[in-house]
């Protein structure tokens, strides 16, 4: 392959692929199972291992530490695998482990994200595109992550929690529960604050649709009957409003954890 660069100081194993325009640094190892695609930049001090497979323009600033072996003691050395996606960037001393036996064997992250300074991406994640986690942020393991989700600086996630796209998660929130799509939470337990109206306008939902959204939003989470009854309710009533009804399949599809629900909302299945 052609424009390939690698520092002199760099250790790149023999059986690591590398595409067109890879840039490796100084004091980077890549190990023998790694792939890395066209134009991969590792800025230095970056240690890749693995099964581990780096999209195209990803970059990978230093101290960052991608496919080790996860941080769970039930782990024995299965080959599991790591996928990071397209135009990436992972900055400094960022951490994210592959998957496990028990959770799919994958760990994988979309297209377009920005995990900040001394985030983590624990075993068996799914991350979706554009999505943001901001400095010391923590995604435990089995997490799920839509597409555009944001997160605030010195949030955590507990295993199993899915966080539906478009979501924002404040600074310092522990998320324990699944958080709905377009949702807004915050806190320590995170409590659900509403939508994520400033994500929703960024990007260029319309304005009716958004309007049909706060509607069905107050209606789930008032406090007549159920909460299971209000969902139904509201796939009835609001049947042709898109973003409603992946709200109420997000809700309707729960499983592992608990729904994050308004400070005042009941807590009820």
């Amino acid at each position: 392959m052609t424009g390939i660069v690698v520092h002199p100081t760099a250790i790149v194993a023999k059986g690591a692929q590398l595409g067109a325009g890879v840039k490796i640094g100084p004091y980077c190892i890549v190990g023998d199972n790694v792939v890395l695609a066209n134009d991969v930049e590792l800025i230095s001090h970056v240690v890749i291992e693995g099964r581990t497979t780096i999209g195209a323009g990803t970059r990978i600033f230093p101290f960052a530490s991608v496919g080790h072996q996860p941080q769970d003691l039930k782990f024995h050395g299965e080959e599991s695998r790591l996928e990071i996606g397209e135009r990436c960037t992972i900055r400094e001393s960022v951490t994210i482990n592959p998957g496990t036996e028990g959770g799919g064997m994958l760990t994988k992250i979309g297209n377009d994200c920005l995990l900040m300074a001394c985030s983590h991406v624990a075993h068996d994640a799914l991350v979706g595109n554009n999505v943001v986690l901001a400095n010391y942020c923590g995604l435990a393991g089995h997490s799920i992550v839509g597409d555009y989700v944001r997160f605030g600086g010195i949030c955590a996630v507990h295993q199993f929690v899915r966080i539906g796209s478009h979501a924002f998660i404040g600074a310092q929130s522990m998320i324990d529960g699944d958080v709905i799509p377009y949702g807004l939470a915050v806190g320590n337990r995170a409590r659900l604050a509403g939508l994520n109206l400033v994500g929703l306008k960024r990007a260029g939902f319309e304005r009716d649709s958004i309007h049909t959204l706060r509607a069905a939003y107050r209606m789930i989470f008032s406090s007549e009957g159920t909460l299971r009854e209000r969902v139904d309710d509201a796939a009835v009533m609001f049947k042709d409003a898109k973003l409603v009804q992946e709200v109420v399949s997000f809700i309707s599809s729960a499983k592992d954890r608990p729904l994050t629900l308004p400070q005042t909302g009941a807590d009820e299945e």
